[in-house]
């Protein structure tokens, strides 16, 4: 079924058990769409060590190289002696280190681009994150004030507390402060 998108009223709502809402396929699909514009805007070696990346990390990649070392290694010890070209297996040794070497690179290549990638969606959360504890922390100032009006007692000793924004860099040096005392503990234990 399509969803006409939002109404009169605000977004729609889903309709049927498996339907999603009207917001979060919008978003699903923003998302899809940001990452394959990130993915055509990268780098030409970005691309080029995401390609490699993906196939050595596959099982034809596996299957090449049993095949290769595997010939190499039966003609070096059981081939005719004249088909015997690395017999003490030097060059195969040579040939895999030299070969770990470029595909370790493009390993770490790959993953500093997604290590950004995934550094930019936490930033996005906690973006996101702080935002909701403010706006829920309004919502219960609201809330109590016109309970207040009601004449609703909002005697909870928490919503005096709940009603103030979070301060993250006290929440962050808090964290750090914790950690340092418990490495610092954990260093003077015999």
């Amino acid at each position: 079924m399509d969803d006409p998108g939002p109404g009169p009223a605000g977004p729609t709502v889903a309709s049927a058990p498996g339907d999603l809402a009207y917001v979060l396929r919008r978003n699903i699909e923003r998302l899809r769409e940001r990452r394959e514009e990130e993915a055509r805007r990268a780098s030409l070696s970005d691309k080029v060590a995401e390609r490699i990346t993906d196939f050595t990390g596959s099982m034809p990649f596996v299957f090449i190289h049993l095949a290769i070392f595997g010939a190499w290694i039966v003609v070096n010890l059981a081939g005719p002696e004249a088909m015997r070209f690395d017999p003490t297996f030097v060059a195969l040794a040579m040939v895999a280190s030299v070969e770990a070497i470029f595909l370790s690179t493009f390993v770490l290549i790959s993953q500093n681009r997604i290590a950004a990638a995934e550094n930019r969606r936490a930033e996005l959360d906690l973006q996101i994150s702080l935002l909701a504890e403010h706006e829920i922390t309004r919502l219960i100032g609201l809330v109590t004030r016109m309970a207040e009006t009601m004449g609703v007692p909002a005697d909870d000793p928490e919503l005096s507390e709940l009603r103030r924004d979070v301060a993250p860099d006290a929440v962050l040096d808090h964290i750090v402060e914790t950690e340092d005392e418990a490495a610092d503990a954990k260093r003077e234990k015999p």
